[in-house]
């Protein structure tokens, strides 16, 4: 039976992730292990950093950020990918579609602003350590993550005003396994080469104008290090920036792969193997980066186990 006589004509028609082979179930229940992982990982990241007072600093605080926008991007994705392919149903609403591409947009602008954020954090902390409390006090802290957040609610009202404003009078059969822009933009029978290559450039400003802010910070630490006279003092610092420095390398490495690529060049399977990293496999890590190769989060951790087995 049609498909059509099961779904009004303003929904949507999600493909998926997989391509109907006999290795769809197994391919499945990795995702899911993964989205598990990631999830579990960083709900307890988030409960280490309450329960322990040598967390509450503003390092820790923006870690905490990263955290909640890694679960509200899996929530977005995850769930009702899941839920259709169990079900054997493909069907979003309009409505559930805008709110999928406004929670994804918000959290990828957001993330990159806050991870520009963070770079700066730790060029203060290494090379104004004296004035890191002044500098980096919670009220200064809380505006940058604000600032982060805003900048991300602002890119996704854009977004959704535009995308829907065009007409679907065709296929609503998106190739994908949650609503995304570019694959959105391809299904409009309305001429939107102009807004794509504006996406294109805002894309491109939106990632590199973070990633300068990076990069200053980190040569300024890194000349910072080479000068500092203990070999002690060289290794804190570098630890300290390491995971970040991890974090920011799939963040923007992925982000650039994605976007200084017009959508109109990338085939639906490279657009869906991007998704995936970004949306399941980078939440996974994250918390995995920051707190395997970071020793306060461990020690914290092992306090915390101790105090539960008590």
């Amino acid at each position: 039976m049609d498909v059509w006589n099961h779904t009004s004509l303003s929904d949507f028609i999600l493909l998926g992730l997989f391509s109907y082979s006999p290795y769809d179930f197994f391919l499945f229940s990795l995702v899911l292990l993964a989205s598990a992982t990631a999830l579990a990982g960083n709900i307890l990241f988030l409960l280490l950093i309450q329960a322990d007072r040598c967390l509450h600093t503003p390092m820790y605080f923006f870690l905490s950020q990263v955290s909640i926008m890694d679960l509200i991007m899996m929530g977005t994705v995850v769930p009702k990918m899941a839920a259709n392919f169990l079900s054997g149903s493909k069907f979003i609403s309009r409505g559930g579609c805008a709110t999928q591409v406004f929670l994804v947009v918000m959290v990828g602008s957001a993330e990159c602003s806050l991870l520009a954020v963070m770079a700066y954090d730790r060029y203060v902390a290494v090379c104004h350590p004296l004035r890191y409390p002044v500098l980096m006090n919670w009220k200064a802290c809380c505006l940058m993550a604000f600032a982060s957040w805003m900048v991300g609610v602002t890119d996704s009202v854009i977004y959704v005003g535009m995308v829907f404003s065009f007409p679907y009078c065709g296929s609503l059969q998106v190739d994908h396994f949650f609503c995304e822009v570019p694959t959105l933009l391809r299904l409009s029978c309305a001429d939107t080469s102009l807004f794509q290559d504006l996406i294109y450039a805002c894309c491109v400003v939106m990632m590199l104008l973070p990633l300068g802010v990076v990069v200053a910070s980190y040569a300024r630490i890194l000349m910072a290090v080479i000068n500092m006279p203990s070999t002690e003092g060289k290794q804190k610092a570098l630890t300290t920036c390491s995971s970040h420095l991890t974090v920011v390398g799939l963040y923007y490495g992925g982000g650039l792969f994605n976007y200084m690529q017009k959508a109109s060049a990338r085939t639906p399977a490279e657009d869906r193997a991007i998704s995936t990293f970004y949306t399941i496999v980078a939440p996974m890590l994250n918390p995995l980066i920051y707190s395997l190769r970071n020793r306060e989060v461990m020690r914290a951790f092992k306090k915390v186990l101790g105090t539960w087995r008590v």
